[in-house]
């Protein structure tokens, strides 16, 4: 080895060697900062630099390692998502608390790395997903456009698609990687994947708006653009072209709706046929009492209060699916102390909403599908404070009302028309529950035989 090479070979050990001491320095200095000064801080398992708990986390089900935390740290905790530091809510009273009664505190949201790139914000066996999904998402379509799709039409299908598509990346393993350290982003596929469905559902929206644009009347609203597009032109009409109605935000908003609106309540529908074909001794009960009070008229909202068992059935539907364990993140919006804990303005907060609806303390049977937790004695529908599919506080689901009359109207009519059982060759037993893990929480993929009752 020449005198030149040692030099060189010495100076990379001696640079490699500073790095690891000074990040070791950084961490140790890190760690006993401040927080005595202004408070204990939540506990919770010590982080590796850098890495944070990264390699405790299983980050294809983040939720059920948050989970397992709770039990040894408590109800709030400290973990470490890469280098930034979360705050987890555990349990129904932890969660309640602070979404609720302190609602200001946690009251702002939280824009992770992934957010912010999205918004820059008859009896034949056949698979539920298209059908429901297209079915729902028509109705925020006439919502937002003032008009439907045909399911056949090829922009409808691609729209929803992709968003589908969009969710389920959104809540992948690399994705997690990236909200933790954004830096990977050009090495991410289900990145650049993500970022071709932003580009294209931009390109879509715009042309669907600006068809909107050219058939404007401002004295017959049709849907949510209209509306957005008459209060941009009196705005600027009266001179004010700083506000927040210009075109890019009426795109975001209106992409951010039609995902929304299309896979939630249609991964909950779709959750409730396959519990229903799981377990049809509760789907005939459910259709026993439809066949009552209904008959063969069509359901409407007002029937919902006449028809406690089904209301029970969708809520525990809602309840066992868990379809957004983690909520949406939050951010504290000031310096708050929570059951003793200091937390920092801006500390990142998870609600952990899996915690509350499948907390043993509230539930009688939190990991069985029972409709029997929303209904009394005498068969009534109760309503269940721990009932937190749609969160709670100032940042509960703004879609909640409609939301909950889709899934009644939608769930009562199919099963007013149709028994759901496994495809031929199938037992219930065979039915899986496992979820397809993504943001949302989708079954797994499977078909259903739907028999006419008609």
């Amino acid at each position: 080895m020449s005198l030149m090479e040692g030099l060189l070979q010495t100076s990379s050990t001696v640079t490699l060697l500073g790095t690891v001491l000074f990040l070791l320095v950084l961490y140790l200095c890190s760690s006993g900062s401040s927080s005595e000064e202004q408070g204990k801080e939540p506990p919770g398992p010590r982080p590796l630099p850098l890495l944070g708990n990264m390699l405790q986390l299983d980050l294809k089900k983040p939720y059920c390692t948050l989970c397992e935390l709770s039990k040894k740290y408590g109800p709030i905790f400290t973990v470490h998502f890469g280098p930034k530091k979360v705050v987890v809510l555990a349990g129904y009273k932890t969660v309640k608390q602070a979404l609720v009664n302190q609602a200001e505190d946690f009251g702002d949201r939280d824009i992770t790395p992934v957010f912010y790139d999205f918004n820059q914000g008859h009896g034949k066996a056949f698979d539920t997903a298209q059908p429901v999904l297209y079915a729902v998402s028509n109705i925020i379509s006439a919502i937002v456009y003032g008009s439907r799709f045909e399911y056949t039409d090829p922009l409808f299908t691609g729209m929803v698609d992709r968003a589908k598509e969009s969710i389920h990346l959104t809540g992948s393993a690399s994705i997690q990687m990236y909200n933790m350290f954004p830096w990977l982003g050009p090495w991410i596929n289900n990145l650049t994947r993500l970022k071709k469905n932003i580009a294209d559902m931009k390109m879509e929206v715009t042309e669907l708006v600006r068809g909107l644009k050219e058939t404007l009347n401002p004295h017959m609203c049709r849907g949510f653009v209209d509306s957005f597009l008459v209060r941009k032109q009196t705005l600027e009409e009266s001179g004010n072209m700083d506000s927040f109605y210009h075109d890019d935000n009426l795109v975001f908003s209106v992409g951010n709706l039609f995902a929304a609106g299309t896979d939630t309540t249609g991964t909950t529908l779709r959750w409730g046929l396959l519990l229903m074909a799981k377990y049809p001794h509760i789907q005939d009960q459910v259709q026993e009492e439809i066949s009552r009070v209904i008959g063969s008229r069509q359901p409407l909202v007002e029937d919902r209060k006449n028809l406690p068992y089904t209301d029970a059935v969708i809520h525990e539907t809602q309840r066992l699916a868990n379809i957004v364990p983690m909520s949406i993140p939050h951010t504290t919006s000031r310096d708050v102390t929570f059951q003793g804990y200091f937390i920092k303005k801006g500390t990142s907060v998870i609600p952990l909403l899996t915690s509350v609806l499948q907390d043993d303390s509230e539930w009688e049977s939190p990991n069985t599908f029972n409709p029997s937790h929303f209904l009394d004695e005498q068969g009534g529908f109760v309503k269940r404070d721990a009932f937190m599919a749609f969160s709670a506080g100032r940042r509960v689901c703004l879609g909640e009302g409609l939301a909950r009359m889709e899934l009644f109207l939608f769930f009562t009519s199919l099963l007013q028309c149709f028994h759901f059982s496994p495809p031929p060759g199938v037992t219930e037993d065979d039915l899986d529950l496992t979820p397809l893990l993504g943001f949302t929480l989708n079954p797994s993929p499977h078909q259903l035989s739907a028999v006419s009752r008609v």
